[in-house]
Order: C-alpha cells, then structure tokens, then sequence
C-alpha cells in the first residue's frame, strides 16, 4: 500500500539520499532544495515521503496556498522506476490534494525539455498549460 508521510527526524535523512537517478538534474530539485523552500515558505509548502508499505520510495512537495494546489517537485527513487509505482504515488499525490484539500485544478511545473515528465504527466491527465515560468511550463489537471 501507498501512503504519504510527514518528513520526520527518523525519515529525513534516508528522505535526502533518494534519487531519481536522471541524468539531467536541472529537471527535479532535490529533495534537500525542496526541505529547504518548504521551511522558507511555511505552511503553504509541504513535503512528503512516499511509502510502499515500509520502504521509502518516493517524495513529493506540494504547494497549498490561496487555494492554488502544485505539485512542486515529485521524484521516484531510481531502485523502484519501471514497476508503476509513480503512477500510482502520482494517483496518490492527486487524491491528497483533491481530498485534504478539496481542489478541483492541479498544476505541476514541468521543465519545458523533460520530455519523459511530459509524457509521464499527461498519462494522468495533465494538460501543457500556457504558462511558463523560467523554462517551466505548468500542467494543469481539473479535478
């Protein structure tokens, strides 16, 4: 079973060594530059772990505030690509927004060249949206 959970002093560290194992870094921050804008900006920003059953797999951060919910950055770690576990994290990151929440728009920045994130995306239903900020074009998906 998925779940998110809170980063915690017994998580947090084996939270920072996950890796995406992408070549490209510029495409997902990393767990220790999205920490660190989630203590800069407070309430409204929210990292979690991603766990199947007792192994951490995942992590995602989201942003919650004025009623505007992100997906800021969501990574998988390379031990577990290939075996539908971030579409089903994705599926889970979605289902916390709609429910603890209650949004019915989600938007995800995504590097305008991570082609594979694109896809992977609108594999959910997240559409390229016209906004782009700083190479990031945010996805959107009505709820």
């Amino acid at each position: 079973m998925l779940e998110l959970r809170k980063i915690t002093e017994e998580n947090f560290h084996e939270c920072l060594a996950l890796d995406s194992g992408l070549d490209q870094k510029e495409f997902v921050d990393s767990v220790t530059y999205s920490l660190a804008e989630a203590w800069l900006y407070g309430d409204n920003f929210q990292p979690r772990a991603i766990y199947q059953d007792s192994q951490l797999v995942g992590f995602a951060s989201f942003y919650v505030g004025e009623e505007h919910y992100q997906i800021i950055n969501f990574l998988i770690d390379k031990e577990f690509h290939g075996q539908g576990v971030g579409i089903k994290a994705a599926q889970l990151c979605i289902h916390y927004l709609k429910n603890q929440y209650g949004a019915t728009q989600i938007s995800n920045p995504v590097h305008q060249n991570h082609q594979l994130a694109k896809y992977f995306w609108k594999k959910l239903g997240f559409q390229e949206s016209s906004v782009i900020e700083e190479d990031y074009i945010f996805m959107r998906l009505n709820i």
